[in-house]
């Protein structure tokens, strides 16, 4: 009898697992103090959706515990805390999320720069917020004396690093990418073929919605306004990642002046220009996510010239008095369409030609 059981409750057990599941299968949760969501159209079993879920839920893990600020026994706290100009042996990992980090701050003129993590902690937004209050001049001067990415020194061939000067090294620009990319990259080794990746609002995605109508995937952009998720645009995405970095989410008011989170690393101070908005398409998430947050520094005309001179996939909403206004990169629209563009409603930015003159005039949400 008590070997029947057993044999009745191995059966049973085994059935469950292989009990097929209708698509879309679905996983959510929280990480990084945001949310993630990813969705896959593959058939599958309840078995092989509980070990694909346990495996990029440890990347996720993976990536926190090597690069988070907000807990105390990650490998960056540890880089962070470690003496200055002594090379530390670091990740692969670590390593790989440095050198983009050093590269994109170099190409955007440090407009990107991970040792902005003290001033970000000074303007209240980082793992050490204090009142939101807007900091003494000499503080800040303080402060911004030992902002640079010079400061940080990447050895990609022995897998090390270095800071040379006292600076918080914050890859929070940088890492949610990265991590986006790591469960991509599980899901490709387990053989997916069709899927979305949303952490926080970085999506990446492979395949197609629908394989027998070949639906794309479609993702939307939101609109750049406190207190509500609405899409300004609905894009479809197939084998490519999108970041974007706002102005309109995180910030606190003083004497109703408003104070972003994005902070200059150049001044030390929260941007204040009309751009609201930057979607940066990219294979790789890691990129698309540095990129977004160099190009908001910067503002619109110099974001765009960035856009230009880097041949990147960008999308940018403006403000313009109450209404917005969305312009995309040459490159943008090469890669979707002068069609989509247009049914979108999305201005085409173009270089004026020059000409002689005699005058002295001059949300995200995936679905």
């Amino acid at each position: 009898m008590g070997l029947l059981l057993g044999l009745v409750v191995s059966v049973a057990g085994c059935s469950e697992s292989d009990r097929p599941l209708e698509p879309p299968v679905r996983f959510e949760g929280n990480i990084f103090g945001t949310f993630y969501q990813v969705t896959i159209m593959d058939p599958l079993t309840q078995g092989e959706s509980l070990e694909l879920e346990e495996g990029f839920k440890a990347e996720l893990e993976s990536v926190d515990q090597s690069m988070s600020t907000y807990r105390d026994d990650s490998e960056l706290i540890a880089f962070n805390e470690a003496p200055l100009e002594e090379w530390q042996p670091l990740s692969n990992e670590l390593i790989e999320v440095l050198a983009i980090s050093q590269s994109v701050a170099e190409a955007s003129h440090g407009a990107f720069d991970i040792t902005v993590g003290d001033l970000v902690n000074l303007w209240s937004f980082g793992p050490g917020a204090r009142p939101e209050e807007v900091p003494a001049d000499d503080v800040l001067a303080e402060q911004l004396a030992q902002v640079g990415f010079d400061a940080v020194e990447v050895d990609t061939q022995n897998m090390q690093a270095r800071r040379t000067r006292d600076v918080f090294v914050d890859l929070s620009g940088v890492a949610k990418g990265h991590a986006t990319d790591r469960v991509a990259a599980y899901l490709n080794q387990q053989g997916i073929e069709h899927y979305l990746v949303n952490l926080g609002g970085d999506l990446i995605a492979r395949g197609v919605r629908d394989e027998d109508e070949q639906t794309p995937w479609r993702i939307g952009i939101e609109v750049p306004e406190d207190g509500q998720q609405r899409a300004q645009h609905i894009i479809p995405l197939e084998s490519m990642s999108v970041a974007t970095s706002g102005d309109y989410r995180n910030y606190f008011e003083v004497d109703g002046q408003r104070f972003s989170h994005t902070i200059d690393p150049r001044t030390g101070r929260p941007v204040t220009h009309q751009l609201a908005s930057v979607s940066v398409f990219h294979p790789s998430n890691a990129w698309a996510d540095a990129w977004a947050t160099a190009l908001l520094v910067v503002g619109e005309q110099d974001a765009m010239q960035m856009a230009i001179e880097n041949n990147l996939k960008v999308l940018m909403l403006v403000r313009d008095d109450e209404q917005w206004r969305s312009i995309a990169s040459p490159e943008f629209v090469n890669y979707f369409g002068e069609t989509l563009v247009d049914e979108l409603g999305i201005e085409q930015f173009s270089v004026a030609p020059l000409t002689a003159t005699t005058s002295d005039d001059q949300p995200v949400t995936g679905e």
